[in-house]
């Protein structure tokens, strides 16, 4: 039996499946906290590569088998599963079911499509195991040194799991955890999932605050470094601005040259912001910047095109001739008040799924989740959970007044550094359309009225009139010839 550590059948405190990065980090976390974990992988050689390396001398017991694993298992078992989204979780539950007793506990740490945990928490609620779904975030230093953790699924698997997911999580304001529950079924991976869209926005708009100083301003990476360290001791402070710092200060060992300079300009993508994007559409939220950073990764991908487009679309850029600090001050500006807009959308998403399904996500005890050992933990995200305590029904952030007050300072920045933008060629989707979100918002009237009456001239699909209550709807017969039968689908 593959065992390092002498022990006796059931005595592990719970078990992990999937021994990648993640799962790795997150076992040597719980061990370093006082628990004694089994774990296990398909390919065994990495059971024992990892428990005589890393594991080597601590409380971790590998198994070569799922029932050589349930039996090292001290009851309710608890089992964490750590493995690629979608069909490969749905094997390693199937392969486990079997062996497990009714107050079992099958835990999904990986990112997984919400939809797919609601499933799986109530097929399992009929066998009498317990399902939970958590999203995880924080990457490979966030799991070994404490990650934030989102937890949902069946209720009451949550006393069984409370006090190891909350020992080995991020801790803030003198040892809080960043985990807490987060409501039923897929609730959990669903505040995840939010988490990346906003993460996806979060790493677009400092790659366009980026772009526009080195392309307007043709500031070495030596001196971006020094903006983002300035910028990391003010509103901006977070993970991603820290780690942006860095990345400036980095040089290719082997030229000499800053690291990133010599990057190709394609970036990947895993889906969880696809993800956000399509659930915003099912809920008719307006979620433009997050949809804007997606296409933006997309649209890096097609490097060949771009590059063959470049020799025909030719650009005739003009020259910048403003001021160079004035221009930095402005997108430091407009990077905060579009970071704004960002969490605005992600919240008003939750809201929307909160509401259609009835999990009652706590908004302000998910920025207090986000406040540590996530990849989007910033000081900003303090502000948002005041925001929060002051009004738990807050419709949408920037309705708040600390944020109503920091988006009118930072306006006319934001302004000038989208108009510097446009005006030079530079693409900046994602700060441009969280101006645009800004500007239709706030706006008592929309031209919506003329695409209204498009629709019912063309498809009879009615309308609704200002010297008419709300809800009563009207058809206009345009042409003459139309008649008076009108459509039912007027919503969404």
């Amino acid at each position: 039996m593959g065992c390092w550590v002498m022990a006796e059948k059931g005595v592990a405190d719970i078990g992990l499946v999937g021994l990648a990065v993640m799962g790795e980090n997150l076992v040597l976390n719980m061990e370093s906290h006082g628990y004694t974990v089994a774990v296990y992988n398909r390919t065994t050689s990495k059971v024992d590569a990892f428990v005589q390396g890393r594991g080597a001398g601590k409380k971790i017991i590998g198994t070569h088998s799922p029932a050589e694993l349930v039996a090292q298992l001290k009851r309710p078992r608890i089992i964490m599963i750590m493995v690629k989204s979608g069909d490969p979780v749905d094997q390693v539950i199937n392969e486990f079911v079997p062996l497990l007793e009714p107050g079992d506990i099958l835990i999904d740490g990986g990112n997984e499509y919400f939809p797919n945990t609601t499933r799986r928490t109530r097929e399992l609620k009929e066998k009498g195991i317990l399902f939970i779904g958590t999203g995880v975030s924080g990457g490979e230093e966030g799991a070994l040194k404490g990650p934030s953790i989102m937890p949902g699924g069946n209720p009451e698997a949550w006393p069984h799991v409370k006090p190891i997911l909350q020992a080995i999580a991020a801790k803030v304001d003198d040892g809080v955890p960043c985990c807490d529950w987060v409501g039923p079924e897929g609730a959990g991976h669903f505040v995840k999932m939010v988490h990346n869209g906003i993460e996806y926005g979060d790493m677009q708009l400092i790659g366009e605050a980026y772009w526009l100083m080195h392309e307007l301003l043709g500031m070495s990476a030596e001196a971006l470094h020094d903006v983002f360290a300035r910028w990391n001791t003010g509103p901006l402070d977070s993970y991603l601005i820290e780690i942006t710092r860095d990345i400036f200060a980095y040089r290719d060992p082997e030229t000499g040259k800053p690291m990133v300079d010599l990057i190709l300009d394609t970036a990947g993508q895993k889906g969880t912001g696809k993800w956000t994007v399509n659930s915003a559409l099912d809920l008719g939220v307006p979620l433009t910047l997050i949809a804007e950073a997606v296409f933006a990764r997309i649209l890096s991908s097609q490097k060949d095109q771009r590059v063959a487009a470049s020799r025909i679309l030719k650009s005739h850029r003009p020259r910048f001739e403003g001021a160079a600090q004035q221009l930095v001050n402005d997108i430091e500006s407009a990077l905060y008040a579009s970071k704004i807009i960002s969490y605005a959308q992600g919240y008003a998403l939750m809201d929307a799924m909160s509401a259609e399904s009835g999990w009652g996500i706590n908004k302000g005890a998910v920025a207090l989740l986000w406040r540590g050992g996530c990849i989007i933990r910033s000081a900003f995200l303090g502000k948002i959970k005041e925001a929060f305590d002051r009004d738990p029904q807050l419709a949408n952030l920037m309705l708040d007044p600390y944020f109503t007050r920091e988006l009118e300072r930072c306006e006319p920045g934001w302004r000038r550094a989208a108009a510097a933008a446009v005006s030079h060629g530079i693409p900046a989707p994602a700060m441009t359309s969280a101006l645009a979100y800004f500007d239709g918002y706030r706006s008592a009237r929309l031209p919506a009225n003329l695409l209204q009456a498009q629709r019912d001239y063309f498809g009879a699909h009615t309308y609704e009139r200002i010297d008419r209550p709300r809800g009563e709807f009207f058809h206009t017969n345009w042409t003459g010839h139309g008649g008076t039968t009108a459509s039912t689908t007027y919503n969404r």
